[in-house]
């Protein structure tokens, strides 16, 4: 019979995962896991630092969800006004390839940015919200960006993700369920690791005709 993690262990790991991710800012972030949820709270200097606790914190075996109630405080010299920082923002979307920047339009409120327009590929939502969040001087990212698909049959959009899945090594092809409906697709079942369950996600994210995912899949942690 395998070991389940206590709550404290979880919160070691998780502790040391931040302290390798973030150095000595990781002394600012309390942790709090109780069986599988895992509350981040204090403060980090960036956006980016705040997703990359986050994404620190999923990484450790036993973290099922987190609730990241990290507080941005931009200090000098990160911190910038909203005009520096929509026009930071205008000039990321242009620069990224895969982000129709056309199409997107921002406003900035005390450091919060928010993202309107409409997009064909869900991925590309995804794209326009990275590439920002990483600015200096963001305290935040709202992301209203429509995904306006073309319209793809639903029984040949479940036909190609189910068959560009099985081309994926790490997938076993009675492990994954696809369910499209009108554009939005249902993935169940469980997966192997995190990396596992994203690197699926963003294969579904690219595919024309997807509008939404509904993500049900499980990581069976060992």
């Amino acid at each position: 019979m395998i070991a389940t993690k206590v709550d404290n262990e979880i919160e070691q790991e998780i502790t040391s995962e931040l302290e390798w991710e973030l150095g000595a800012e990781a002394e600012n972030v309390g942790v709090h896991s109780h069986a599988g949820i895992t509350t981040l709270t204090g403060n980090v200097r960036s956006y980016a630092a705040k997703i990359a606790a986050q994404e620190a914190a999923l990484r450790v075996s036993g973290v099922t969800d987190v609730a990241n109630e990290l507080t941005v405080r931009v200090a000098p010299p990160l911190d910038r006004s909203d005009a520096e920082i929509a026009k930071a923002v205008r000039n990321a979307l242009e620069w990224h390839v895969m982000v129709p920047d056309d199409r997107i339009t921002s406003t900035v409120s005390d450091g919060f940015v928010t993202l309107r327009g409409s997009v064909e590929l869900l991925t590309e939502r995804h794209e326009a919200e990275s590439t920002v969040r990483s600015l200096a001087g963001i305290r935040g990212v709202h992301n209203e960006i429509e995904v306006l698909p073309r319209k793809v049959d639903a029984d040949e959009l479940q036909f190609k993700i189910e068959r560009a899945l099985e081309r994926r090594a790490e997938r076993e092809a009675n492990r994954i369920g696809v369910t499209v409906h009108d554009g939005r697709v249902m993935l169940t079942g469980s997966v192997q690791s995190l990396a596992e369950k994203r690197s699926i996600l963003g294969l579904v994210s690219h595919a024309h005709g997807v509008g939404a995912v509904d993500d049900f899949l499980t990581i069976k942690r060992l």
